[in-house]
């Protein structure tokens, strides 16, 4: 988990208007790092904004229909920037997925949360992606540090700056849900978990002691219930939403910005959901997480990456993808609050 911490989450200073975002950039060229190459659609202004953080170069600016076959003509690009990803045509977006999947390129897609489902069904797993919704720069410098680095490539802290300290809270806090996911998910503390979900050095366990679960699908008829267990799951379903409602009811009284860790939130909404017999799909999980989308949907990458979110394609909506909880964080979640109930 720490490695996974680390991979996904060290992407160097975060801008302010008072910033130049080239420094800890420029430090990290001093240690040898490699200059991202991008090719962007969009406006000119923005590209101009990327190369001015020191780190990157974009190499072509060209319209969304051309970027499939500008691909395969050219030399190969770090990152391909789609800015107002939903405007671009199906087909064109179809092609450019492709292209990038056969690259093994990075991506980035820039839309807004009304067309994100639509934008996120569109685009293969496989495929290397940050998604910014609706971003501010510091937004865009984040994500280009992160398209920019290879898969296990681990960019180290090259300056430190008051900016620095929202890298830091970032920092904690998923340190800090780390372990709150590491007593969900995999330990032996908890009584019950699926012989194939064992922590590391334990059979069925790979190679991080990631937990792991087939793709549920919402398809399929749901299991019976007891009428008496069906009551339960009702009950407990309107506690885990009244304790979201509290959770949000200290806004009222404290600054937000001091829960700005949306990691639970997003268990008990998934948690309640399934209880309820209801999908969740990626922008109503955003909302549901109450902080700004594009860090919603880091937190999603990375509550994915460690085996508690699944991705589930909308069976009858290819357009729409749903986001559930595996099946070894939904009992870890279901203890949790039996617990509560002694």
């Amino acid at each position: 988990m720490d490695q996974l911490i680390d991979t996904n989450l060290r992407t160097g200073a975060l801008p302010s208007p008072r910033f130049d975002a080239a420094a800890p950039w420029q430090a990290a060229a001093d240690a040898g790092d490699r200059t991202a190459s991008i090719l962007f659609t969009g406006p000119r202004a923005i590209g101009a904004e990327l190369a001015r953080a020191g780190r990157a170069r974009v190499i072509d600016q060209v319209a969304p229909a051309r970027v499939a076959a500008h691909l395969r003509d050219m030399a190969l690009p770090d990152i391909v920037w789609l800015f107002d990803a939903e405007t671009i045509e199906e087909a064109s977006f179809a092609d450019i997925c492709d292209a990038v999947a056969a690259m093994e390129c990075g991506l980035v897609c820039e839309t807004s949360l009304g067309a994100l489902d639509r934008v996120a069904a569109q685009v293969p797993e496989t495929i290397r992606t940050e998604w910014l919704v609706d971003p501010d720069p510091a937004d865009r410098i984040v994500a280009l540090a992160s398209a920019a680095r290879p898969p296990g490539h681990v960019v180290h802290d090259a300056a430190r700056d008051e900016t620095m300290e929202r890298i830091d809270r970032l920092q904690d806090e998923v340190a800090r849900i780390s372990r709150l996911l590491g007593d969900l998910a995999g330990q032996r503390a908890l009584p019950g978990t699926p012989a194939a979900y064992a922590p590391p050095g334990e059979s069925g366990a790979d190679a991080m002691g990631q937990v792991r679960s087939p793709i549920r699908d919402f398809s399929g008829a749901p299991r019976s219930f007891e009428p008496e267990e069906r009551t339960i799951q009702r009950l407990r379903a309107k506690a885990v939403r009244r304790m979201l409602r509290q959770r949000r009811m200290r806004e009222q009284y404290f600054p937000a910005d001091l829960f700005a860790d949306p990691a639970w939130d997003m268990l008990l909404d998934l948690y309640a959901a399934r209880l309820e017999r209801q999908p969740v799909s990626v922008s109503s999980l955003c909302i549901a997480a109450a902080v700004p989308a594009t860090t919603a949907l880091r937190w999603i990458k990375t509550m994915t990456d460690a085996g508690l979110f699944l991705r589930e394609a909308d069976p009858h909506d290819g357009r729409r993808i749903f986001i559930g909880l595996a099946e070894s964080a939904h009992d870890a979640m279901g203890r949790y609050f039996e617990a509560l109930e002694e």
